[in-house]
């Protein structure tokens, strides 16, 4: 099994984190990685002609490596909203048709969809939140639903962030291509940990952002974006969209066709000076890990915590339909609302979420913090 990695991170031992789905902490090398950057922000003149290109893609392949995608297929962007605003101007939703997401998902994929709803002609059909955590029956019942109007597009999250609820792409993408209808991931809570191949699954767009479980900075994400979409218009207008615009050229508006890969889709300001290397540090270090590694890993830590908490009287999801990396605790007489600042006051640190203790370990955690947590939670909790 692979073992704890909290020698690469700078982690007291008497720090338990166990909230990896709100924020990772950042790995020693990409701290590292980000004072260098600073540095050569205040010394721009030392940088090579090639730096901004290697930067860019060295990140873009990283991030593929990790969704089993080409990089041509791949945007930089700098945000899960980013993406899917990319999406809505690139997705045709006809009127009288219907998009589904999940309720009390995170606002990124859904937004984007109530706000366009009225407009457009189209409903946005909320799966209900399902009180045991199954998700995949929820979403394929609102998909098959007879009598439903036509179904253009789910945007979902692959992993619920408040009750750790894991939805199986595979079995939703299946049936949303009988229905003819479109796929966008919000893989948030889910690239670097379960194993995850666009060539298989066959998304229209997946995104994902670096700052929570592939150890990254805040900034800085990316989509992966299905050749079938990569003939829209970008959300923004750059000359790096562009076949062949530049400033240098004295006909530097030679060709304004748009690149035929998802590069078209790249954000403006792409940047190259900070923390770009960070993310691709630590996108590079869960591939290394790899899947299969990782959700062992992190599965046993899991299994531990709900072995301790078990019998207690709280309501823990049943394996079966929860991610393998999410614990979320659930209250039968409600949460105390000042217990996450009671943990946190014992160093101990997890995440509120719609009335659950979400607990979310990594590669980082080891059984010691596992014990730590059920000692110190039942001391406070029971």
């Amino acid at each position: 099994m692979l073992p704890s990695q909290r020698a690469l991170f700078d982690m007291p031992r008497d720090v338990c984190f166990l909230n990896a789905a709100a924020w990772s902490p950042l790995p020693l090398a990409s701290q590292e990685a980000g004072r260098a950057a600073m540095g050569r922000k205040g010394q721009p003149w030392k940088l090579a002609g090639d730096f901004q290109s290697g930067q860019y893609e060295r990140a873009r392949k990283a991030a593929a490596t990790l969704i089993g995608a080409s990089p041509d297929d791949v945007a930089l962007i700098s945000s899960v909203g980013y993406g899917v605003s990319t999406a809505g101007k690139v997705l045709s939703i006809p009127r009288g048709s219907r998009v589904i997401v999940l309720e009390n998902d995170h606002t990124s994929p859904v937004l984007e969809w109530i706000g366009r709803a009225e407009a457009g002609g189209f409903t946005v059909d909320t799966v209900k939140q399902p009180s045991d955590a199954d998700w995949n029956s929820a979403v394929l019942e609102a998909i098959e639903r007879a009598g439903a109007a036509p179904l253009a597009l789910a945007s979902i999250s692959s992993v619920h962030w408040s009750d750790g609820g894991a939805i199986d792409l595979l079995r939703i993408a299946a049936a949303l291509k009988k229905q003819g209808a479109a796929l966008l991931v919000d893989a948030t809570h889910d690239v670097g940990v379960r194993k995850i191949d666009v060539k298989v699954l066959d998304p229209d767009f997946l995104i994902f952002p670096t700052y929570k479980w592939v150890l990254g900075p805040y900034g800085r994400a990316f989509m992966y974006v299905a050749k079938r979409r990569q003939n829209g218009t970008p959300l923004e207008q750059t000359a790096a969209a562009r076949k062949a615009v530049s400033a240098e050229d004295t006909l530097y508006f030679r060709d304004i066709t748009y690149r035929d890969d998802a590069r078209r889709y790249d954000m403006g300001e792409r940047d190259h000076f900070v923390s770009m290397e960070m993310a691709s540090i630590g996108m590079e270090m869960m591939a290394g890990w790899g899947s299969e590694a990782v959700v062992e890993r992190i599965s046993m830590l899991t299994g531990r915590l709900a072995e301790g908490l078990g019998n207690l009287g709280f309501d823990l999801p049943d394996t079966r339909h929860r991610a393998p990396h999410i614990l979320c605790v659930g209250f039968p007489k409600g949460m105390a609302p000042d217990l996450p600042k009671r943990l946190a006051a014992e160093n101990v640190h997890a995440a509120p979420r719609l009335g659950r203790l979400r607990i979310s370990p990594h590669v980082y955690n080891d059984e010691q913090d596992v014990d730590r947590f059920v000692e110190v939670f039942r001391k406070l909790a029971l």
